[in-house]
Protein backbone atom coordinates (compact mmCIF):
# COMPACT_ATOMS: atom_id res chain seq x y z
CA UNK A 1 0.00 0.00 0.00
CA UNK A 2 1.29 3.07 -0.78
CA UNK A 3 1.82 5.72 1.71
CA UNK A 4 0.47 8.64 0.03
CA UNK A 5 -2.55 7.15 -1.76
CA UNK A 6 -5.16 4.21 -1.34
CA UNK A 7 -6.23 3.07 -4.66
CA UNK A 8 -9.05 0.68 -4.91
CA UNK A 9 -10.45 -0.57 -8.69
CA UNK A 10 -12.88 -3.33 -8.79
CA UNK A 11 -11.42 -6.37 -9.85
CA UNK A 12 -12.50 -7.22 -14.44
CA UNK A 13 -13.11 -11.45 -14.73
CA UNK A 14 -10.64 -12.77 -16.59
CA UNK A 15 -12.52 -14.39 -19.41
CA UNK A 16 -14.25 -10.44 -19.64
CA UNK A 17 -11.00 -9.57 -19.87
CA UNK A 18 -9.57 -12.03 -22.16
CA UNK A 19 -12.66 -10.81 -24.73
CA UNK A 20 -12.12 -6.97 -24.23
CA UNK A 21 -8.55 -7.32 -25.75
CA UNK A 22 -9.40 -9.67 -28.06
CA UNK A 23 -12.10 -7.63 -29.40
CA UNK A 24 -9.90 -4.68 -29.03
CA UNK A 25 -7.40 -5.89 -31.08
CA UNK A 26 -9.41 -7.34 -33.82
CA UNK A 27 -11.30 -3.93 -33.84
CA UNK A 28 -7.75 -2.20 -34.49
CA UNK A 29 -6.40 -4.80 -36.89
CA UNK A 30 -9.84 -4.74 -38.74
CA UNK A 31 -9.76 -0.88 -39.03
CA UNK A 32 -6.38 -0.72 -40.14
CA UNK A 33 -7.01 -3.78 -42.96
CA UNK A 34 -10.46 -3.18 -43.60
CA UNK A 35 -12.97 -0.99 -42.87
CA UNK A 36 -13.15 2.25 -39.76
CA UNK A 37 -16.56 1.07 -39.05
CA UNK A 38 -14.14 -2.14 -37.46
CA UNK A 39 -13.48 0.44 -34.39
CA UNK A 40 -17.13 -0.42 -32.96
CA UNK A 41 -15.34 -3.76 -32.19
CA UNK A 42 -12.49 -1.22 -30.47
CA UNK A 43 -15.14 0.50 -28.48
CA UNK A 44 -16.79 -2.78 -27.10
CA UNK A 45 -13.34 -4.00 -26.53
CA UNK A 46 -13.16 -1.08 -24.33
CA UNK A 47 -16.21 -1.40 -22.90
CA UNK A 48 -15.41 -4.83 -21.31
CA UNK A 49 -12.03 -4.06 -19.99
CA UNK A 50 -13.36 -1.12 -18.09
CA UNK A 51 -12.67 -1.07 -14.27
CA UNK A 52 -14.24 1.14 -11.75
CA UNK A 53 -13.07 2.56 -8.52
CA UNK A 54 -11.85 5.42 -6.17
CA UNK A 55 -8.55 7.08 -5.10
CA UNK A 56 -7.63 9.21 -2.31
CA UNK A 57 -4.28 11.05 -2.29
CA UNK A 58 -3.00 12.36 1.25
CA UNK A 59 -1.35 14.42 0.30
CA UNK A 60 -2.89 17.09 -1.72
CA UNK A 61 -5.83 16.10 0.23
CA UNK A 62 -7.59 15.59 -2.61
CA UNK A 63 -9.98 12.30 -3.92
CA UNK A 64 -11.80 11.17 -6.89
CA UNK A 65 -13.52 8.36 -8.97
CA UNK A 66 -11.88 6.95 -11.60
CA UNK A 67 -12.23 4.75 -14.30
CA UNK A 68 -9.24 2.63 -15.55
CA UNK A 69 -9.15 1.16 -18.93
CA UNK A 70 -5.37 -0.74 -19.58
CA UNK A 71 -3.21 1.35 -16.31
CA UNK A 72 -4.83 4.69 -17.54
CA UNK A 73 -6.73 6.47 -14.90
CA UNK A 74 -9.58 8.63 -16.16
CA UNK A 75 -11.19 10.84 -13.17
CA UNK A 76 -11.72 14.35 -12.00
CA UNK A 77 -9.53 15.76 -8.39
CA UNK A 78 -11.89 17.07 -5.91
CA UNK A 79 -10.81 18.21 -2.58
CA UNK A 80 -11.50 15.57 0.05
CA UNK A 81 -14.16 17.21 2.87
CA UNK A 82 -13.49 17.12 6.76
CA UNK A 83 -13.79 13.40 7.40
CA UNK A 84 -15.96 12.56 10.71
CA UNK A 85 -15.06 8.52 10.62
CA UNK A 86 -14.84 5.63 8.92
CA UNK A 87 -17.31 3.08 8.74
CA UNK A 88 -16.61 -0.71 8.00
CA UNK A 89 -20.03 -2.99 7.00
CA UNK A 90 -21.10 -5.72 4.88
CA UNK A 91 -23.18 -5.74 2.31
CA UNK A 92 -24.16 -8.29 -0.43
CA UNK A 93 -23.53 -7.13 -4.12
CA UNK A 94 -25.65 -8.80 -6.93
CA UNK A 95 -24.40 -9.70 -10.31
CA UNK A 96 -26.81 -10.62 -12.99
CA UNK A 97 -25.53 -12.64 -15.98
CA UNK A 98 -27.02 -13.00 -19.09
CA UNK A 99 -26.24 -15.08 -22.38
CA UNK A 100 -28.28 -16.98 -25.11
CA UNK A 101 -32.03 -15.71 -23.37
CA UNK A 102 -31.09 -17.40 -19.67
CA UNK A 103 -30.01 -15.12 -17.11
CA UNK A 104 -28.62 -15.20 -13.39
CA UNK A 105 -28.33 -13.49 -10.27
CA UNK A 106 -25.11 -14.10 -8.42
CA UNK A 107 -24.89 -12.37 -4.90
CA UNK A 108 -21.66 -12.32 -3.06
CA UNK A 109 -20.72 -11.05 0.43
CA UNK A 110 -18.41 -7.87 0.24
CA UNK A 111 -17.40 -5.33 2.71
CA UNK A 112 -17.02 -1.48 2.07
CA UNK A 113 -15.64 1.37 3.55
CA UNK A 114 -17.15 4.64 3.63
CA UNK A 115 -15.86 8.09 4.67
CA UNK A 116 -18.47 10.13 5.83
CA UNK A 117 -18.77 13.48 6.35
CA UNK A 118 -21.34 16.31 6.68
CA UNK A 119 -23.34 14.33 9.10
CA UNK A 120 -24.22 11.39 6.62
CA UNK A 121 -22.85 12.19 3.34
CA UNK A 122 -20.27 9.46 1.93
CA UNK A 123 -17.46 8.73 0.31
CA UNK A 124 -17.22 5.36 -0.95
CA UNK A 125 -13.19 4.17 -0.46
CA UNK A 126 -12.96 0.22 -0.69
CA UNK A 127 -14.42 -2.59 -1.49
CA UNK A 128 -13.11 -6.11 -0.52
CA UNK A 129 -14.49 -9.58 0.35
CA UNK A 130 -11.70 -10.09 2.93
CA UNK A 131 -12.88 -8.61 6.44
CA UNK A 132 -9.11 -8.53 7.22
CA UNK A 133 -8.57 -6.90 4.71
CA UNK A 134 -10.93 -3.97 5.37
CA UNK A 135 -10.19 -3.32 8.75
CA UNK A 136 -6.89 -3.16 7.39
CA UNK A 137 -7.17 -0.22 5.14
CA UNK A 138 -9.87 1.00 7.39
CA UNK A 139 -7.19 1.37 10.35
CA UNK A 140 -5.07 2.85 8.00
CA UNK A 141 -7.70 5.41 6.74
CA UNK A 142 -8.05 6.11 10.52
CA UNK A 143 -4.18 6.60 11.09
CA UNK A 144 -3.79 9.05 8.39
CA UNK A 145 -6.90 11.07 8.69
CA UNK A 146 -6.68 10.85 12.48
CA UNK A 147 -10.72 9.68 12.42
CA UNK A 148 -12.88 6.81 14.38
CA UNK A 149 -13.62 3.70 12.92
CA UNK A 150 -17.50 2.59 12.90
CA UNK A 151 -17.73 -1.63 13.01
CA UNK A 152 -20.62 -2.16 10.97
CA UNK A 153 -20.18 -5.55 10.11
CA UNK A 154 -22.32 -6.98 12.97
CA UNK A 155 -26.25 -5.78 13.60
CA UNK A 156 -25.19 -3.89 16.73
CA UNK A 157 -22.17 -0.98 15.16
CA UNK A 158 -19.58 -0.45 17.71
CA UNK A 159 -16.46 2.16 17.86
CA UNK A 160 -13.49 0.83 17.51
Amino acid sequence: MNKTTLQHLRPVPTMKMVFGVTLFILGLIGAITNNVFNLILSGIGVFLMLREGSEIDFASKKYREIYSVIGVNIGKWKDLPDIEYVSVFKTNENKRVQGMGASANFSNQVYKLNLFYNGNEKIEAYITDDLNDAFENAKYLSQVLNIDILDATERNSKWL
